[in-house]
């Protein structure tokens, strides 16, 4: 599930936009309800809105509630995300011991890679800095890939490697060099649904994974 858009330590509820997201928390909380202590939660990327780590503790603090281990990533509203050295000591010193951060890295489950970054999209392209920020998501894609050696690849990414009428190439390119499986995307969210292109485009399998898309239950991925 990608785009969970906590604010519990923040006054951003996602409630203004109406729609799909009128109680969504109350919907969030049923669908995060089935979940198992021998689970695993991947959030893509838009986790909290809170602009630090304290700020965003509140949020953190309703994940680690639940069963299971919930990893998380950067997407382009995380204004609390850090270093990942600072991130892994402040889930200890608050007792997260439930949350992990994928970040220039790969994590497992089974033997099953799980790879990702927050990815690139047109809507970051500012003059001095786009280029710059884009190589680093390839390098950080790419390390990530790396990291997974031969085993079978699960790519999650925040941003939609494609959509109607948008192409990434270098990350789509980087997908098929690696053998990736399948690749995870979030971050469009009511209207912009309709453009999201899904099913396997080349070699590699793509699903939308919004938290408003998937009515705020996660998908099921891997048994």
């Amino acid at each position: 599930m990608g785009d969970t858009h906590l604010s519990l330590g923040s006054n951003k509820p996602m409630d203004i936009f109406g729609g799909a997201w009128d109680g969504f928390m109350e919907k969030l909380t049923q669908g995060l309800s089935v979940l198992q202590p021998e689970d695993t939660l991947l959030i893509a990327g838009d986790v909290s809105w809170g602009m630090s780590l304290e700020e965003s503790e509140a949020d953190f603090a309703y994940l680690n509630a639940f069963p299971g281990t919930k990893i998380l990533m950067k997407g382009n509203h995380d204004y609390w995300w850090n270093t990942a050295a600072k991130m892994e000591r402040f889930f200890e010193e608050k007792g997260f011991t439930t949350l992990r951060i994928l970040h220039n890295n790969c994590l497992w489950y089974a033997d099953t890679a799980l790879c990702g970054t927050r990815g690139w999209f047109y809507e970051e392209e500012k003059p001095g800095q786009s280029q710059k920020v884009f190589n680093r998501e390839l390098m950080r894609l790419e390390t990530s890939l790396k990291a997974a050696g031969e085993a079978e690849k699960l790519c999650f990414l925040h941003y939609p490697p494609f959509y109607t009428g948008y192409r990434c190439e270098p990350i789509l390119e980087l997908l098929e060099r690696y053998q990736v499986r399948a690749c995870y995307y979030g971050h469009l969210h009511a209207a912009s649904h309709r453009l999201a292109l899904q099913g396997r485009h080349g070699r590699v399998e793509y699903h939308m994974i919004s938290a408003d898309y998937l009515k705020f239950r996660p998908e099921k991925i891997l048994e």
